[in-house]
């Protein structure tokens, strides 16, 4: 533990972040591949495990699902375990349960792998989160959250696009293999990097437990939550679909809506390193501009998606403005939870699957109706604008306990 806070003391002076930090930013970057690679092979899967389409979509469902159901239950039973510990088991249920739904050839049984992967995955994101707060000073929390999130930026500009491109030449399971080869490194390398945390006694933990039980009953987390459901599903409406009117409104080559999907990831990336120095001296100024960026940018887009080069500028400018948000609700969450931030951070993760979720519902139920395919980002500025009310009330209550 000396060893720890020595570290943390030399990479506050020297402005650095810790290794581990590094760390856990690319084991979610391999973990979050298998996320985005899925969607570019389903075709692949669907003809290969012959079923549907839709049938094939659910395995994206279910994955999402068992992050936002396995997630929380997940996180307060790790309470009792070392972090280093917890990281390196959720990363091998991980890489197993992709093995297994690889190896098993079944839908049904990719069907229930995929769960278990969810859950891990859960499991990882809200520990490694915790983990990375915990290696730097309170001052620079939304910037290591940052970091560790920016992982899944760099899985949606390369390791979703590159697993796709190497499962289009290996048959789909070749992309999902070269994730299972990098989380098992990543778990190997949490086993250096990654300090190691004290066995906790019986006592401790269930004090633990009650603490990360207790936070439930804070209203501003639930705020914050609900603010990560709205935010997520504004901006993520507009790229599940941004695809489909490249292909259909914009009339864009098939070679090139890929750039134009990578060109929102560009700009997440950009959004996140921005988010994190912003957020830890000014939260509430990320969420406000964000959000609002994200409201303005998806009305922008029902024009901009006529012409591909204005598609292309305002996917990458609403890649920006949605991520900035992410570093500062987590810098929120663990400020409202700094006491037990586990469970908090776990719950974090569940609502940023359940904003993804919910959107395919929000999108079917309009274009059900006869709806122009652009009402998705009509849907995506509606839910921006619910969010704000929230952010703004957040914003109070912080200058009344300041």
């Amino acid at each position: 533990m000396a060893d720890t806070t020595a570290e943390t003391s030399r990479t506050a002076r020297s402005g650095r972040l810790p290794a581990g930090v590094y760390l856990l930013g690319f084991c979610l970057f391999a973990m979050g591949s298998a996320e985005f690679l899925l969607a570019g092979v389903l075709p692949s899967v669907a003809t290969d495990l012959e079923v549907s389409l839709s049938s094939a979509g659910y395995l994206i469902t279910a994955f999402a699902l068992g992050v936002v159901i396995g997630g929380p239950p997940f996180a307060v039973l790790s309470v009792r375990w070392p972090r280093r510990t917890t990281l390196m088991i959720t990363q091998g249920v991980f890489a197993v349960s992709i093995a297994v739904g690889l190896v098993g050839d079944d839908y049904s049984v990719l069907l229930a792998t995929r769960v278990v992967a969810g859950v891990a995955y859960a499991g990882f994101f809200a520990v490694a989160t915790v983990t990375a707060i915990s290696l730097v000073t309170a001052e620079r929390n939304a910037r290591a959250s940052g970091v560790v999130v920016s992982g899944l930026s760099v899985a949606m500009v390369a390791g979703g696009p590159a697993g796709t491109l190497l499962s289009h030449y290996t048959a789909w399971q070749g992309g999902f293999w070269v994730v299972v080869t990098l989380t098992v490194a990543g778990a190997v390398g949490c086993s250096f990097v990654v300090p190691k945390g004290q066995r906790r006694t019986t006592p401790a933990a269930e004090s633990l437990v009650s603490r990360e039980l207790a936070n439930l009953r804070n209203p501003l987390l639930w705020g914050m939550w609900a603010i990560t459901v709205l935010t997520t599903g504004a901006y993520m409406i507009t790229y599940n679909y941004l695809a489909a009117m490249l292909a259909d409104i914009t009339a864009l080559s098939e070679a090139w809506i890929p750039a134009v999907l990578t060109l929102f990831g560009v700009g997440a990336f950009v959004g996140l390193s921005i988010g994190g120095r912003v957020s830890d001296r000014r939260p509430h100024s990320a969420l406000l501009s964000g959000t609002v960026a994200v409201a303005v940018l998806s009305l922008t887009m029902v024009v901009a998606i006529q012409q591909g080069w204005a598609a292309a500028a305002i996917a990458f400018l609403l890649g920006i403005g949605a991520f900035v948000v992410n570093p500062a609700i987590y810098g929120r969450v663990f400020a409202l939870a700094a006491h037990a931030p586990t469970l908090a951070g776990a719950t974090t993760v569940s609502a940023f699957q359940l904003g993804i979720s919910l959107t395919p519902a929000l999108a079917g139920f309009a274009l059900g109706q006869g709806a122009a395919l652009t009402v998705v980002c009509v849907i995506g500025a509606t839910l921006a604008c619910c969010a704000l009310p929230l952010i703004l009330n957040d914003r109070a209550h912080r200058r009344r306990q300041r």
